[in-house]
Order: structure tokens, then sequence, then C-alpha cells
């Protein structure tokens, strides 16, 4: 079956050739292999090009032959509705901004959302923001909004909001079901170290229907944590909520301090929590650093990691214990935050070599100088490192400590 590709602004009798000299299925299959970060370049190449490189066709031909899908970081380095998210390939080293979310002429300063993949789509879950309706002006308030970004047409679209506000929360895509789960969270914002509310409810969305439904909450209040699914089968299947913090306390009665969790609790699938208890033996030294979970393909046990300032730990199930696995290479100078994710099963240790100078920024708003990235990848199969270096498109700083990120495979 030869398939038709047609411009927009032609009749709908027009059938456009993608190569000349080959049947347009053939050609489809050929233009498929481009990655998704060089598709935006060579849009403009023709007409056809533009139609078939912003068809569902596309996708559907990625989608049939994995291996022709790129594994990309998406990076939130502030809010998505004044500043662009961008997507960066590793493998060829290009960027490629996303158009930014709705803007709502009340709320600023998104912070501490959730963004996830499913798909050709990317969500956009929560958050804390000020909004110029409440008092004190001053006070953050935790978002429910939903957002969904289509790579099939480009946009975005507003979905069902939340039944309970929240920011800084665990979630995570519930594995072959079209279904994401949310728990815990808060008020929290990024410009206060230690405040806000705690919440100890969740929900779960179905794509499909856009709805929300609330489920038994955690056993405790828990904002600041981390959400990921093990196990194969719904009956087998768990949800997994760790770390965070709960309750706080003052030093000297004045510093607020955050309360941190040591330990998890468990969602069967049968909906009922259970709680496992501290990771860390009488007297080790207490780690609280980011965490991120390598998925297993065969849908088993995740491998969980922890990064704690240059020292990776890996959780063990069995033990309910972390066990140091690797240091990073190269140290972070000035004690700059690291960023930590999972892109295709390695972990990427993310630093700032050469951020912009936020001083001489607010000197002259029209000089610009993008920072250089560098990535210090690590193989928990081979137990190795390699690294690589890119120069940010970004024009304002990035800040790794509160940018949020994601992967997605297209």
């Amino acid at each position: 079956m030869t398939r038709r590709y047609e411009s927009s602004s032609s009749s709908a009798s027009e059938t456009l050739t993608l190569i000349p000299g080959l049947p347009n299925d053939i050609a489809a299959q050929i233009l498929s292999y481009i990655p998704y970060s060089h598709q935006p370049r060579v849009k403009s190449t023709c007409k056809s090009w533009r139609a078939f490189l912003s068809s569902e066709t596309l996708f559907s031909l990625r989608y049939e032959r994995k291996q022709r899908l790129s594994h990309l970081l998406c990076i939130f380095t502030q809010d998505p509705s004044i500043s662009s998210p961008h997507l960066f390939d590793p493998v060829n080293l290009a960027w490629c901004p996303l158009p930014p979310m709705p803007c709502n002429p009340h709320a600023y300063g998104l912070c501490n959302f959730a963004a996830l993949s499913l798909g050709p789509h990317l969500y956009v879950l929560g958050g804390s923001l000020f909004d110029t309706r409440s008092i004190p002006l001053d006070r953050p308030l935790p978002s429910s909004t939903a957002f969904r970004f289509s790579f099939l047409t480009s946009s975005w679209y507003s979905l069902a909001p939340m039944i309970t506000p929240r920011g800084s929360f665990a979630c995570a895509a519930v594995p072959d079901s079209g279904q994401i789960i949310v728990a815990g969270g808060g008020s929290r914002h990024t410009m206060f170290g230690a405040a806000g509310s705690r919440i100890c409810s969740v929900e779960r969305y179905d794509v499909e229907r856009d709805e929300w439904v609330a489920l038994d909450g955690l056993p405790r209040f828990r904002a600041g944590c981390v959400g990921f699914f093990a196990g194969n089968g719904v009956e087998d299947r768990e949800f997994w909520v760790m770390g965070g913090y709960g309750e706080s306390r003052t030093v000297s009665g004045v510093f607020p301090v955050d309360e941190h969790y040591i330990d998890a609790v468990v969602m069967d699938g049968y909906g009922k929590w259970r709680e496992v208890g501290d990771m860390w033996r009488e007297g080790e030294r207490t780690r609280v650093g980011k965490i991120a979970v390598v998925d297993d393909e065969n849908g088993g046990v995740p491998a969980v990691f922890m990064l704690d300032r240059e020292d990776i730990f890996r959780y063990d199930m069995a033990l309910n214990r972390w066990q140091k696995e690797s240091s990073v290479p190269r140290k972070s100078q000035y004690d700059k935050p690291f960023g930590f994710v999972v892109l295709d099963g390695e972990l990427y240790v993310l630093t700032l070599l050469k951020g912009i100078d936020s001083t001489e920024t607010r000197r002259s708003r029209y000089q610009k100088r993008p920072g250089t990235l560098f990535i210090q990848i690590y193989n928990p199969r081979k137990k190795s490192w390699r690294s690589l270096v890119t120069k940010t498109p970004f024009h304002h700083p990035l800040e790794l400590n509160t940018a949020v990120m994601c992967t997605i495979r297209l």
C-alpha cells in the first residue's frame, strides 16, 4: 500500500513525493531513521518532508522498530510557561527546544513539578507557584494543574486537574496501562529552604479517560520523595515511595530543618500499603541524596541508585540496605550541585563547568553566554564511566539542584 503525504496548503488530491525515484513506503522507512533532534532542521528541505516528519506515520514507524528511537533528556530550567524546555540528544550532541507551556496570567514561578513521558507525549503535573490572587502574595501554593505535550502535533493540552494540589511528590507511570500514579507532596517552593505543607494523599490518572481517582493515602505525610514500580503482572506489581521528608524541627529555635525519611513505603497490587524499615544501620552515616531508578527491561526488579555528593550507592531490596557502588571520577568544583538522571539504562551525572554570571547578566541584559555542561555517564552493567561535554542553549543560569529533568524515547 502506498502512503500519501499531503501539504496543508495543497489540494487534497495532490500527492507529495518523499524521494524522487523511490516509492513513498521505502522513502518513509529511510526518513524514519533521522534522529528526532535533527528533524526540525531537515523539515525545511521540502513540503513533502515537512508533511511526513510532522505526521503520525513517522512515530508509528519509529515505534515499530525500537532501535530507531532516540533516547532524549528533557530539561526544564525554570517555569515552563516562560522558559522553553529543551531536549538533549547525547548521541548527536544536539539540542532541540520545545514550545513554552500555556501561561496562566495569575500564576508565576512554577517549580517542583513532575515531568514524565508516555509514548510520544510529555506530561507536566502539579508543582508549587505564587498566585497574584492569594493573600499573602509571598506564600507559595501547591498546584493541581496537569498538561500534556504531544509530539504528534507539537502542541500543549490542558488536562483534568489533580484532586489534591501538590508539588515535590512521587510520580510514576504504571507499566503497560496508560496510567500515572502520584503520591505525597506539599507546597514547598525552591525559593525557601525548608517550609511548606506536606500531604499523604495518593491519586491515579487514566490517560484515556482524562480522569483522576483517589487511592488509599500514604501511612504518613511525605514530600520530596521518589516513586517507581517493581515486579511483573498486576498482582505482583508494587509501587514504591522512597525518601523525602516529613516533619521539621528547628535549630536553636530559629532555623527550620527537615526530618528526612530513611525508609520506604510500598503499595501492593491491591492498593494496600506496607512500611519498609530503615535502610541505614545504627551508627552508619545517613545519606539523603538524589535517587534515580533504572527500570528492568523485562519488568522485573529495578536498580535503584542514590547520588550523595560524589558517591553513588545502590539499594539492595533483599537486604534493605544501601551499598556503595562507585564514585564520580571528576569532582564538582566549588561544591556545585550535580544533576542526576537515568537515560537508556545508564546514570547521567551532570555538572555545569562554566555557567552564566548572574551579576554580569544583570549589568548587561544583552550579553549572553552559554554554559558548558559536563556529563559523566556510569554504566551499571559494565561498571564503567565515560563522559561528554556540550554547550547549553540556555541564556539564563542553569540551576541543577532545582531544574526538573525526565527522559523520553522518540
